[in-house]
């Protein structure tokens, strides 16, 4: 494992433990060259998943796509990183489970605006415009009727 800070590939593995809810090992490292502490995670090896995009354009899974709709979604919102990557992880789990070799991006983009409902409702309004291609302010009001009709007016504040 290369240090992230100074790229020296002697490492060595201070602390081991079980991560909490995913099924990876998180290990603490230290480089023996500059002494500089280091968090990784070593998942199981999964089977390759592809993602059918718009247009049945097939493409290999990336989680980092789902991290980064979700951050843009969230952008100041009151939502800690820790509760994003739950999130993340909790839509990844959902979609391995499913043990498909192939999955429709809708079915993601759906797992991850039932995660952000109710996580935050205005993350959910910003996440679902985009996603469901807002073509119209109407539109957009017919989505937060439904939220509203659905007592989650406390999240939008």
């Amino acid at each position: 494992m290369k240090c992230p800070f100074c790229g020296d590939e002697n490492t060595k593995v201070i602390d081991s433990r079980p991560s909490e809810e995913t099924n990876a090992i998180r290990r603490r490292r230290q480089c023996e060259k500059c002494n500089k502490r280091f968090t990784t995670y070593e998942k199981v090896e999964t089977i390759p998943l592809v993602v059918i995009k718009k247009g049945n354009v097939r493409e290999a899974y990336d989680r980092s796509k789902i991290e980064a709709g979700v951050f843009r979604s969230c952008h100041k919102r009151p939502i800690s990183v820790s509760q994003i990557t739950q999130l993340v992880d909790e839509v990844e789990n959902a979609i391995f489970n499913m043990e498909e070799k192939e999955i429709p991006s809708s079915k993601i983009g759906e797992l991850v605006m039932d995660k952000l409902k109710s996580l935050d409702a205005v993350a959910y309004v910003r996440f679902a415009s985009v996603y469901r291609e807002f073509k119209d302010v109407g539109t957009f009001m017919d989505e937060l009727k439904k939220l509203l009709d659905h007592d989650d007016v406390k999240k939008l504040q």
